[in-house]
C-alpha cells in the first residue's frame, strides 16, 4: 500500500516538475519542435517514466539529469538565438520546393520528400491543384508553407538576403544579383557597415533593413 502511496506521490511531483520545466524552456507548438527541443522532450519523459515505475529509486537522482537536460537545452537556445551558423547546423534551412510554380525536384530528393508528402500537405492547406502554387517552402519543423499564386498579379516572395550580419549568397544567387550589387543598393540607402545589418529582405523591388539593436 504504502508503494502505490509513492507511486502516486512521484507522479504528482514529477508532473509538477515537468511542467516548472518546459514553461521554463519557452512556450513552442508541437510542429514547431526543433531537433533538440524534440530529444530533450523525448529524454525527460523517459526519465519520467522510469522515476515512476522505480519507486525504491532516489527522487533527485532522477530530477537531477531532467535539470541537467534544461539547461542543455536553454544554452542550446540561446546560443542558437545569437548565432546564425549554429541555428542553421542545428536547425537545419527551409528549402523551397516549388519556385515561381516550377517543382524543384533536387532539393525533394535531398530531403527525401516524395509528391506523395507534398500532394498531402497541398491537400491539408485546401490546394488541390499544384499549378494554383506560386511557393512552397519545406520549413525547418517539416511543415510546408504554401504561397498561391495572384488571379491578376503575380507577387513576389519576400527574399531574406542579410541575416545577423551575414550575407545569404544563395538568396542572391536565387534573385540573379551579385554581392557588390546589394552593397551598393545598401549604400545608395547610408548602410555602409553589413555587420550592423540584422536582417535585410527584397520583395517587389522594395528593401526591408533592421539594424542591430545598440547596447546603451
Amino acid at each position: 500500500m504504502a508503494e502505490y502511496g509513492t507511486i502516486i506521490f512521484r507522479t504528482i511531483f514529477l508532473y509538477i516538475i515537468i511542467m516548472v520545466i518546459f514553461r521554463t524552456m519557452g512556450k513552442k507548438e508541437l510542429g514547431q519542435l526543433s531537433t533538440v527541443d524534440l530529444v530533450v522532450s523525448i529524454m525527460i519523459a523517459e526519465m519520467a517514466a522510469l522515476a515512476i515505475e522505480d519507486p525504491k529509486s532516489k527522487l533527485f537522482t532522477n530530477i537531477l539529469p531532467m535539470l541537467i537536460l534544461m539547461v542543455i537545452q536553454m544554452s542550446f537556445s540561446f546560443a542558437t538565438l545569437k548565432s546564425k551558423k549554429l541555428r542553421d547546423l542545428v536547425d537545419g534551412k527551409p528549402s523551397i520546393i516549388i519556385n515561381n510554380g516550377q517543382i524543384d525536384e533536387e532539393v525533394m530528393k535531398k530531403h527525401r520528400y516524395n509528391f506523395d508528402d507534398l500532394l498531402l500537405q497541398l491537400r491539408g492547406k485546401d490546394i488541390r491543384n499544384i499549378s494554383d502554387v506560386e511557393f512552397a517552402i519545406l520549413e525547418t519543423t517539416g511543415e510546408l508553407s504554401v504561397i498561391k499564386k495572384e488571379k491578376k498579379k503575380k507577387g513576389k516572395m519576400t527574399v531574406p538576403l542579410i541575416l545577423d550580419g551575414i550575407i545569404q549568397e544563395a538568396n542572391l544567387i536565387a534573385i540573379n544579383e551579385t554581392n557588390f550589387w546589394l552593397r551598393q543598393q545598401l549604400r545608395k540607402r547610408g548602410y555602409t557597415d553589413i555587420q550592423n545589418i540584422s536582417f535585410c529582405s527584397f520583395e517587389n523591388g522594395q528593401f526591408y533593413i533592421d539594424l542591430k539593436d545598440e547596447k546603451k
